[in-house]
């Protein structure tokens, strides 16, 4: 057929006599002008002249879009490219039926379609490089397009052209989109002045743009970059060179920052306040509140699915259409006739002709197969970009809600009365489960929110097609979906019942596996681990009975989803055939198979939305409760405006983005100023009080007053002492001055700091200023405060001591040595930036409490309160701090000093004593006051004092407790060097060669999936249940496509069967009857295939944790000293639940996803081969999508992990400092951290949320979204399986031993003899001996006492009775039995010990004595009564079944260890190991286990490791050791003979 611009069927074609504009053809070549034309304008200008421009430009201002109506241009030239695109078409539909060629139908819109992406491209380079004036071309052209598509739709009309006909319509669209394009360069001309005008309008970037740190861009980027998320590439393609962290992805966007949203929320909140007719009456509704915030975007995010939910049924209808046509080609083989009107002056008879040309008319072109499939895939790419576009922005409003609300949360805490605190009516449980748990289910809500009420248009419309194509039959078909949705329903709550129960079991669980953990020390010496093993693991099977159901909920959920579907087709399917004589078309058939497919989804995900709906309406009330509870008092509030408020944030379009200013620091902004570092010293002049009290009664909100007539004073610049007894308020006292208790009467003054330090004003001393003032706003100044229970931040060592404040080393280094601290740093790992608390390295209390102390000691506040420091300290450093931090390093400095303390020797160092009881003042003066007023109570103090300095005396110069807190430490400390992190081994790194580069190893490792982790988990399935679960997917997915391979046969065959009636019944019949049955066995398969990926994984799990947990039970002791808890729990815990609960519905998705893909592609390239040749580029693109995204969604999502832990940590420590926080007036620093801790958590999961949106508008197919996902998430879940796997590797005791159990005596060791020969011992291969060459006897029944300083190998010893080390030379033989032969469970279990850190267990006083129930209760009781417990157990509800609470906190530590000694004589062995068993007990409890040591053990071989040496001094031998030597070896009094020896100079010291 010959081509030529306007054809060649008639000679008329090129006639332009009656005006040129008369001739269609013409008009058209017009129309190609304004297209030439900025082709030509703008390719010079993009290709040539722009490269050294967009270079100069920094990457953020390439996103700078900033003239006006921007979004709407993008819109209209969206519009117009689709318009262009049925131009197009529409002119090719037309051309085929012309006789010849005709270009000009279908050339202008090509070439219109190729300018209006230039004219795109065009804009955003001069838009985001800032050249307006060049806008000036695109002006010019869409003036010239509005003028030639405006005369070709004025001909059309004087030709009689109307919207009959489609081009017409087209011609309409187009002279208005051109208009409007038009209208807004003019409205660009208009407001930034940059032609025609003398003085262009200058613009600057918006404060984001100017930050470099701000990377998150979806805000700020072009339309097609926001539905495409293009501005995503370079962070996904460069996570694949580095891995992505917090730096990488910069900061928030100051619209989504949690103060921003804060702001906004609060103003919600705060207007129904201001609102409400009676203030009080009513609380402010959260709802309201959220609605007014954030509906806005819940709107949008609702529109943007409905417009998807509308486009879904585009696919259908197109299918119908597609599929019908060619159902009726296929039956015919000639065209199907069309019928044709002749118009116009041609001679032929059947066409619509206008000027020359055919045109088509809109039912025609859109009965059209080519066009039906464009439509159809752009409907699919639409439909893709709105759903993706609904998901963002709502996950985008529930991240911002929920750090909106972790503000509220946060502020209100810094508000919360002490009393509710104390009282529990707040508890830390509740705040934690706030943070945790209820904003994220308001979240959830949130991201649930827009199918509310998008679901119900989506089941109606779905509903209203099957009823158009099926008739009745879809009633029949909706209706088993109806009525199987409760079911789904009752299944998903169910299922939360499961999970709730599993959760019980699981805390249960790991409570067990605490304490075995902490106590395992105790439980290998008395041979005790298998016991408390097997109660773990009892534990173990109740939740994995809960397990089972989880799992069983989660396999029917999955088969229901599967099953329903395929269900309500046959049923339908066999209605229609029954009640409808006409045959089933196969475009009904699979028409109605896709929609009941849209129809299932809305009806199940309806019951997960109701679920969320109805959590959050109990979350929003647990928060409303919370946020109503009581406040601390305006009284007695002193910590500065807590409120979150900022006087510099400004609204601007609806939100709150110009917050912050990037040049001042974030806390400068949230308060109007922070304490000084340097402190003003005040004139004595002017002020000798710092606090008063006047006839004060203060309460902790019970009602009665706690305290009560109080009046002091607590003069400036000195050393106020408060004594008084245990609980006559001397902490309350503290307190009260401090505004945390409620005030019921009197008043509360304090010393008012000169403007100076306040303000930074040099100039404020010209200002008069009371000398106090009462506490009545929030004006009180800074107090340095220790508290009597230690607090710590869960940060390094030097952090929580300068609590803030800049660091000066000579002061630090001060403090330090005050507090004794150096020695305890020396040991830690990496000094004081070690770091301490949960995630760190844990402290003695009294480690805790030097650090507490030294944190007041550091600020440069005037005053300083101390709670009791000396508590958990001994006399030795006590006296230390009080010489050289107290009177040296405070009072030296002119500081005011409120001491709490039971150390009566030092109140002559006192300036003023208050003396409290039972809640009042007793008295206040100096000593010299009380010596001459109230001479009785001086006495008591003087008695009092003589006592405790007796104890000073009696502390053994060699080691304190300071020293053996040290000694703890050190043994912590003393293996972890030596030993690699088994958490971060990758075993996939032995496979790589030595010479290669570190950096590209792993970065080669983070883009392999781990597949020796994915096997060992497979395998620990079971291989059974894995070889099932390959076969029933197998055989699932035949079947799937065996059901719609043969419903396309049946409706195929039955359009061209000319058979007669009772045949064609007889047909009908058989194809109904297997496709009943091939729906059925999909069913099954459905269910069995569910079942086997659930049982497999709760196999794998069983396996994996009871082998982990026999693992670590096994493990030598050292494993233990050198591997933190926290590390040993999480595997147990955080990866024990992955393995549990979230890899096998992974799993599942992703093994159907990729079936489901695998059969659509076999089906594809089956029916049409050349479709292979398709697949090729799409297989590529697919590969290195996957392979970018998975490593990019890794790091995010362990980002978005790893941000969560110290967000929620932060809130329980403010909770629990909260006093100290107040009194140190640091809340705008504590709020700040708040802050950034949560947008550092928002940030991550924005950017995951935006990796997803990036892979899903990418993989258009839903299925392969979910393989990448699917596979993305498990290889982060596969995280826990290499963990545990590494776990699996450690190395284990030698339990066995050369000599069978059966060969030992029963009474063995029956005499207690001990020989030891040589011995050398070491803690690991890796490090040096402890013990070298040790030679010693030991006869039956002789008491031995061992001493020695702190590393001299004492403890070592007694460990190596047990072979708790590594005996690598050398032997200890007990009653003839070389002990290295013998079986580990044997040897420990025929020995006792009592360690110098009593262990008691949760569970009854019988459990903790008797654990193996071996013992009659007479003789436990005897057990008890030789303890000294006899009388105190009986006294308990239930005598030996009393409970013992977690860790024995309801007994004291003295009684603990009597309990100790209780257990080793119920075990009655001849040999006893007493390993510093009194070290931490008081002298009256340790002479009356001495006392009961001599008794009960009179026949027994006991063996004492000395703390105080005046404890053995009546052993029959004495051993002193020294670096692993024994240095002397004699009877005590012969020792003592020999003045010079080592013994003798510590029995002095000991004096």
């Amino acid at each position: 057929m010959a081509l030529s611009f306007c054809g060649n069927d008639t000679a008329e074609a090129y006639n332009v006599d009656r005006g040129v504009l008369n001739n269609g053809c013409f008009v058209d070549a017009l129309n190609l002008v304004p297209h030439v034309f900025l082709l030509f304008i703008t390719f010079p200008i993009l290709f040539i002249g722009w490269g050294s421009q967009s270079s100069k430009v920094q990457i953020h201002h390439n996103t700078w879009l900033h003239f006006p109506g921007h979004s709407f241009r993008w819109i209209l030239t969206f519009i117009l490219l689709f318009v262009l695109v049925c131009e197009i078409a529409e002119g090719m539909v037309s051309d085929r039926k012309m006789d010849t060629r005709h270009l000009h139908l279908f050339m202008p819109a090509t070439m219109g379609f190729i300018a209006a992406i230039t004219s795109i491209v065009y804009y955003h380079n001069i838009e985001t490089s800032n050249f307006p004036k060049l806008l000036l071309a695109l002006f010019i052209y869409w003036v010239l397009a509005f003028i030639t598509k405006t005369i070709k739709l004025v001909k059309y009309c004087d030709h009689g052209v109307d919207m009959t006909q489609l081009r017409f319509c087209i011609t309409l669209m187009l002279v208005f989109l051109y208009g409007s394009l038009m209208a807004i360069e003019v409205n660009v001309i208009i407001f930034r002045k940059y032609v025609f005008f003398a003085n262009p309008k200058k613009v600057k970037p918006p404060e984001d743009l100017q930050d470099l740190g701000v990377r998150f861009l979806q805000p700020f980027v072009n339309l097609l970059s926001k539905a495409t998320y293009w501005w995503m590439n370079t962070l996904i393609i460069s996570a694949h060179k580095r891995p992505i962290d917090l730096k990488t992805i910069g900061k928030l966007p100051i619209a989504t920052r949690a103060l921003t949203n804060y702001m906004r929320l609060k103003d919600a909140y705060e207007d129904q306040k201001k609102n409400a007719h009676f203030p009080g009456e009513q609380p402010p509704s959260i709802w309201h509140s959220m609605y007014r915030a954030y509906g806005r975007p819940i709107f949008l995010s609702s529109t943007f699915r409905y417009l998807a939910d509308l486009l879904g049924f585009a696919g259908p209808l197109c299918i119908f259409k597609i599929v019908d046509h060619l159902s009726k080609t296929s039956k015919s083989s000639s065209p199907v006739n069309e019928t044709i009107t002749m118009v116009g002056n041609t001679n032929q008879t059947d066409k619509v002709i206008f000027m020359g040309v055919y045109f088509v008319s809109s039912k025609e072109f859109l009965e059209n197969v080519h066009v039906l499939a464009v439509l159809l895939f752009l409907a699919l790419i639409l439909q893709r970009t709105f759903l993706q576009a609904s998901y963002y922005v709502a996950i985008e409003t529930g991240i911002n809600l929920r750090g909106a609300l972790l503000a509220m949360i946060y502020n209100k805490i810094l508000r919360l009365s002490t009393s509710n605190m104390s009282m529990g009516e707040v508890t830390l449980g509740q705040i934690n489960n706030l943070v945790a748990i209820e904003t994220n289910q308001l979240m959830w809500f949130l991201f649930l929110c827009p199918n509310l009420w998008a679901m119900p248009v989506q089941i109606i419309m779905g509903v209203i097609l099957l009823y158009y194509m099926l008739g009745i039959s879809a009633l029949i078909g909706a209706s088993v979906i109806a009525l199987l949705a409760p079911l789904q329903y009752f299944i998903a709550t169910k299922f939360t019942d499961a999970q709730k129960s599993t959760l019980d079991y699981s805390t249960e669980r790991l409570k067990n596996t605490n304490e075995i953990l902490k106590g395992i020390k105790l439980l290998k010496l008395y041979a005790w681990e298998h016991i408390f093993c097997n109660n773990v693991e009892k534990t173990r099977m109740q939740e994995l009975t809960s397990l089972k159901s989880f799992a069983l909920y989660t396999s029917l959920s999955i088969f229901m989803n599967a099953a329903i579907p395929i269900a309500a087709v046959l049923a339908t399917f066999l209605a229609y055939t029954h009640i409808n004589s006409e045959k089933l078309s196969s475009a009904v058939a699979f028409t109605s198979l896709s929609l009941f497919n849209i129809l299932v989804t809305p009806l199940f995900l309806l019951s997960t939305v109701i679920r969320f709906t109805v959590k959050a309406l109990v979350s929003q009330q647990k928060l409303k409760e919370f946020l109503m509870s009581d406040e601390i008092s305006d009284d007695g509030f002193r910590g500065g405006e807590t409120s979150l408020n900022v006087e510099t944030c400004k609204k601007h379009s609806g939100v709150h983005t110009k917050a912050f200013n990037r040049r001042q620091p974030l806390k400068d902004q949230l308060e109007g100023f922070e304490q000084p570092l340097r402190r003003y010293i005040r004139s004595r002049e002017i002020e000798d009080v710092s606090v008063k009290v006047t006839d004060g009664s203060f309460s902790w909100g019970s009602g009665m007053a706690t305290l009560s007539n109080i009046s002091i004073r607590i003069p400036t610049d000195q050393l106020t002492m408060i004594v008084g007894q245990v609980g006559c308020g001397k902490s309350s006292l503290l307190l009260a001055t401090l505004g945390e208790m409620l005030k019921v009467s009197g008043k509360v003054y304090w010393s008012k700091e000169p403007a100076y330090e306040m303000n930074h004003d040099a100039t404020s001393s010209a200002h008069e200023v009371d000398p106090v003032f009462e506490v009545t706003g929030r004006n009180r100044n800074s107090v340095a405060y220790s508290a009597q229970k230690p607090w710590l931040l869960n940060t390094t060592v030097e952090e929580n001591i300068t609590f803030g404040s800049p660091f000066i080393k000579q002061r630090y280094k001060a403090v330090i040595d005050a507090c004794s601290l150096q020695p305890d740093i020396d040991l830690l790992p990496f000094g004081d930036q070690t770091e301490i608390g949960e995630r760190g390295i844990n402290l003695s209390g009294g480690q805790k409490q030097r650090i507490s102390v030294a944190r007041a000691l550091y600020q440069n506040t005037s005053t300083v309160f101390l709670d009791d420091p000396f508590s958990a300290l001994d006399i030795h450093l006590s006296d230390h701090l009080m010489q050289e931090g107290i009177l040296k390093f405070l009072r030296e400095d002119k500081r005011t000093i409120a001491l709490v303390t039971h150390k009566l020797q030092y109140l002559t160092h006192a300036d003023w004593i208050i003396a409290m009881k039972d809640g009042t003042i007793i008295r206040e003066g100096t000593l010299k006051d009380f010596q001459n007023h109230d001479v009785e109570l001086y006495e008591q103090w003087k008695t009092l004092m003589n006592r405790q300095d007796q104890e000073f005396e009696k502390e053994t110069e060699g080691e304190s407790q300071t020293i053996l807190e040290r000694k703890t430490l050190r043994r912590a400390m003393y293996s972890r060097e030596a030993k690699a992190q088994l958490d971060d081994e990758d075993e996939e790194e032995d496979e790589e060669e030595d010479d290669e580069d570190n950096m590209s190893t792993v970065m080669r490792l983070r883009t392999k999936m781990p597949w020796r982790a994915f096997w060992r988990y497979l395998t620990s399935g079971g291989f059974l249940l894995l070889f099932l679960l390959i076969i029933s997917k197998l055989l699932k997915h035949s079947v799937m496509v065996a059901i719609d391979y043969w419903l396309a046969h049946w409706t195929s065959l039955k359009q061209t069967s000319e058979t007669s009636a009772m045949t064609d019944m007889s047909d009908q019949n058989y194809y109904k009857m297997w496709y009943s049955i091939l729906c059925s066995v999909g069913i099954v398969l459905c269910l069995i295939t569910s079942l086997t990926v659930e049982w497999m994984g709760l196999t794998a799990a069983k396996n994996l944790h009871h082998n982990l947990l026999n693992k670590i039970i096994l493990a030598p002791v050292r494993f233990f000293d050198s591997t933190p808890l926290g590390q040993i729990l999480n595997r147990f815990s955080a990866d024990t639940n992955i393995i549990d609960q979230h890899i096998p519905p992974t799993l599942e998705s992703l093994t159907r996803s990729t079936f489901l893909c695998l059969s659509a592609l076999g089906v594809l390239l089956y029916v049409t081969p050349i479709f292979f040749t398709a697949l090729l580029p799409f297989v590529v693109a697919f590969y290195f999508i996957q392979k970018y995204f998975r490593v990019a969604s890794k790091d995010l999502q362990e980002l978005d992990d790893s941000t969560q832990l110290p967000l929620l940590c932060h809130f329980s420590e403010t909770a629990e400092g909260l006093t100290t926080i107040r009194a140190f007036r640091h809340e705008t620093r504590f709020k700040q951290r708040m802050l950034e801790l949560t947008d550092a958590n928002n940030i991550a999961y924005l950017f995951l949320s935006a990796a997803n949106r990036w892979l899903e508008v990418r993989t258009v197919c839903n299925y392969l979204n979910w393989v990448v996902r699917n596979l993305a998430d498990l290889e982060v879940q596969m995280g826990a399986v290499k963990k545990v796997n590494s776990f699996l590797n450690i190395e284990s005791e030698n339990y066995e031993g050369t000599i069978d159990p059966s060969q030992v005596p029963e009474d063995w060791p029956q005499q207690g003899e001990i020989k030891i020969q040589d011995l050398c011992v070491r803690y690991d291969p890796a490090l040096k001996p402890v013990l070298k060459h040790v030679k010693a006897y030991i006869t039956p029944g002789q008491k031995v006492g061992i001493c020695g300083r702190t590393g001299s190998g004492k403890s070592s010893l007694s460990l190596a009775f047990f072979r708790m080390v590594d005996i690598f030379e050398g032997k200890i033989i007990i009653d003839g039995i070389d002990i290295s032969k013998l079986p580990l469970h044997t040897l420990r279990s025929r020995l006792s010990i009592i360690l110098q850190d009593p262990v008691l267990f949760s569970g009854s006083i019988r459990f903790n004595l008797d654990p193996e129930c071996k013992c009659t209760d007479d003789r436990l009781w005897e057990a008890l009564e030789i303890a000294q417990l006899k009388n105190m157990v009986k006294s308990l509800p239930g005598g030996l079944n009393a409970m013992v609470t977690e860790g024995g906190e309801n007994f004291s530590v003295g009684q603990r260890q009597l309990f100790s000694l209780a257990r080793a004589f119920v075990r009655k062995s001849s040999i006893l190991i007493m390993d510093e068993a009194t070290a931490s007990i008081d002298m009256a409890t340790e002479s009356i286990l001495q006392k009961v040591v001599m008794t009960a053990f009179a026949n027994c071989t006991v063996v004492t490791i000395a703390h105080r040496v005046h404890t053995i001094l009546t052993a029959d031998l004495v051993i002193v050791m020294k670096r692993g030597n024994i240095l002397e070896y004699d009877k005590p009094e012969s020792l003592l003979a020999h003045e010079g020896g080592i013994f003798a100079s510590f029995v002095k010291a000991d004096m």
